[in-house]
């Protein structure tokens, strides 16, 4: 029989400590000689990440494959096929070194020299070079005591001990090189600031010297490039080699599409469409197309899997169950692999082949929880109407079986917001999101204008504009809901974590919308994000001078835009939760928030968590988190969860 209760009051089996044992998820999909690899994050293991060859663990703990290049990471394995037979190489995160080892006999050996500081070399996006006799990456050095103080080259590393190889320096930033098939050339990705890699990018080609072997005179400067697509507004994001040819993701019409380009230059976009078909580069190795042969090539097509055909000129959606697939794709005989989700399905390695249709799915637990299908919400996907244009929204309403609220009851609900800003959301089960839903609190998902996923011209709607188009957009949506009915008015939040930390933060010191807010590991005072701040990474050192306006010539805006300096114009209640270890939003700005909020007699509560990078990886840290948020918004919205321990808020 259906309880009919408060919003908020609903008790489920949706609890955090489930939702935190599915916070790990899979990542950096390929495939060698035919069989899935992937990692895979384990919160019940200190948010380690384990290397996995076909549901089969390869490293025990302690060993940790991920990297801290850009911070964010880039892929931290490859398989090399060897003379003496096939190696891994891996970075390890404790000291960021980058170890080797026999897949069927996994005793690693370190391959990259000790630094001289700790994690003072990172390395990333690894690929096998000439004859899987040398790792092939991106290598960071860090050069000083600054976060900013980082040198970037493109590097090989010989498996036999020799000294390691610069292979370029062309940029700033650079994505790792990939060989051609003849071994003659390789071509690699760079940008500078004050771009980010999704303003404009440089596609680079260079020739491999013929006396270029392990042993090389490391010290001998690399060799001349040439650029063959992208500029300072396209903004290529995948290379891969197709014979003579590269197969390129690039956006020179507004649309990541996939060209063609020769190695004069000339470019031929295969299938001009009105969608993305590649994604920003947060992070290096990302791979949203792979080639089928025939002139086929598996493409994500705004997210689904889609099969793009040279002769025909067209991108065919592929009908699949698990919808939304990630930025992991490879090929094999017609067998395409990845990681795939959909609303009532976590995120799972899966081969699907094109031939016959059948998936398989190669990882255990990704399917809803046991006897939990009925408490998780199905997102319906909307347009709203925003100041600034259209926004989209994936709309998560209240749901559990055993429960209803009472007739003149309208259910509070949580503006999701998500990171980046220069991210999007995708509606695929999130049991952080059903853990709220499944009490009786609505969940809306914003995609504001910055977002991916929609076009150059959708993503560069937040242009000098952070803080105010996406604090617009967000509100409209929040406000449309109200005032349809959805939504109790009076009982909205807004939650978000990272630049989505900001929005929130900006959110409830700029519109009145929003009874109170939770503020994730945040930007809270712009000026700190400039080059001269240094108060964040590198990689996102110069980002505000696309977001907000040049320093320091826009300082006033970057001080009226801070919520840093609004505190006294805060709308309500907030909550701050922030990782000690954050390199990309270190705690220092959260600290002096939650310092100003003292004795002003705004309820607020601050939060912080030993060992915690940029999210929160440790199954301790998602609970006390989830917890806490959900006491706090029955604090406020005059509710009492049950079973959830009462989060002590001061004023």
């Amino acid at each position: 029989m259906v309880e009919i209760a408060p919003c908020g009051t609903w008790s489920s089996p949706v609890d955090a400590a489930l939702a935190a044992a599915a916070g790990g998820g899979v990542d950096w999909v390929d495939l060698h000689r035919g069989r899935p690899w992937w990692t895979e994050g384990r919160p019940a293991e200190g948010g380690r990440v384990a290397l996995v060859r076909d549901g089969e663990d390869l490293l025990p703990p302690p060993w940790n494959a991920r990297n801290r290049v850009h911070e964010y990471g880039g892929r931290p394995w490859v398989v090399l096929d060897t003379p003496g037979g096939p190696r891994v190489a891996f970075t390890h995160w404790d000291d960021q070194r980058i170890y080797l080892f026999d897949p069927d006999d996994p005793r690693p050996e370190p391959l990259s020299p000790e630094p001289d500081r700790p994690h003072g070399l990172r390395y990333a996006d690894l690929t096998a070079g000439p004859g899987g006799r040398e790792v092939w990456c991106v290598r960071e050095t860090v050069t000083g005591p600054a976060r900013t103080d980082i040198r970037r080259e493109l590097v090989a590393l010989p498996l036999d001990g020799s000294p390691t190889r610069v292979l370029a320096a062309s940029h700033h930033f650079m994505t790792g090189p990939r060989l051609s098939p003849d071994g003659r050339r390789y071509a690699w990705i760079g940008w500078d600031h004050p771009r980010m890699p999704w303003d404009g990018t440089e596609l680079c080609v260079a020739e491999i010297a013929p006396d270029t072997t392990p042993g090389t005179d490391p010290g001998a400067a690399p060799p001349p490039h040439r650029v063959l697509a992208g500029g300072p507004a396209e903004a290529v994001c995948q290379v891969e080699w197709d014979g003579s040819d590269l197969l390129v993701l690039t956006d020179p019409d507004g649309w990541w599409n996939l060209h063609r380009v020769d190695l004069h230059g000339h470019a031929v976009n295969l299938a001009p469409v009105r969608r993305e078909l590649g994604g920003p580069l947060w992070r290096l190795g990302n791979r949203w197309f792979a080639t089928i042969g025939g002139g086929r090539h598996a493409v994500l097509a705004a997210g689904r899997l889609a099969v793009l055909d040279e002769r025909g000129r067209t991108v065919t959606d592929v009908d699949v169950d698990l919808p939304v697939w990630h930025g992991q794709l490879a090929v094999h005989d017609g067998v395409v692999v990845g990681s795939a989700a959909g609303p009532h399905t976590g995120t799972a390695v899966v081969s699907l082949d094109l031939s016959t249709g059948e998936l398989t799915t190669h990882t255990r637990g990704h399917d809803e929880p046991a006897g939990l299908a009925a408490y998780l919400p199905t997102p319906g996907t909307r347009v709203f109407t925003g100041p600034h244009g259209e926004v989209p929204a994936h709309v998560y309403p209240p749901h559990n079986p055993d429960f209803t609220h009472p007739e003149d009851e309208r259910p509070p609900y949580l503006v999701h917001v998500h990171g980046g800003p220069t991210g999007r959301h995708l509606p695929v089960l999130d049991l952080d999101i059903a853990y709220f839903t499944s009490r009786g609190i609505g969940v809306v998902a914003v995609d504001y204008g910055g977002s991916t996923g929609h076009g150059r011209a959708f993503r560069e709607r937040l242009r000098e504009q952070w803080g105010v188009v996406d604090v617009d957009d967000c509100a409209a949506v929040a406000r449309a809901l109200a005032d349809e009915g959805t939504a109790d008015g009076r009982r909205l939040a807004i939650r978000g974590g990272s630049a989505g930390g900001f929005t929130s933060a900006a959110s409830l010191t700029s519109v009145d919308t929003y009874r109170c807010g939770m503020v994730a590991f945040p930007i809270l005072d712009l000026a700190g994000w400039t080059g001269d701040g240094g108060e964040t990474h590198d990689f996102e050192s110069r980002y505000v001078t696309g977001l907000v306006g040049p320093w320091p010539e826009t300082a006033d805006r970057y001080t009226e835009r801070s919520p840093a300096h609004r505190v006294d114009r805060l709308a309500g209640p907030v909550l701050l939760l922030q990782g000690l270890e954050d390199e990309i939003c270190p705690p220092d700005q959260a600290d002096r928030f939650a310092a100003a909020l003292d004795g002003t007699g705004v309820p607020h509560a601050y939060l912080t968590f030993e060992g915690e990078q940029h999210g929160f990886r440790k199954a301790t840290t998602i609970v006390a988190a989830l917890e806490a948020e959900l006491s706090f918004y029955g604090q406020v919205f005059g509710f009492t969860p049950p079973g959830v321990p009462v989060l002590d808020l001061r004023r």
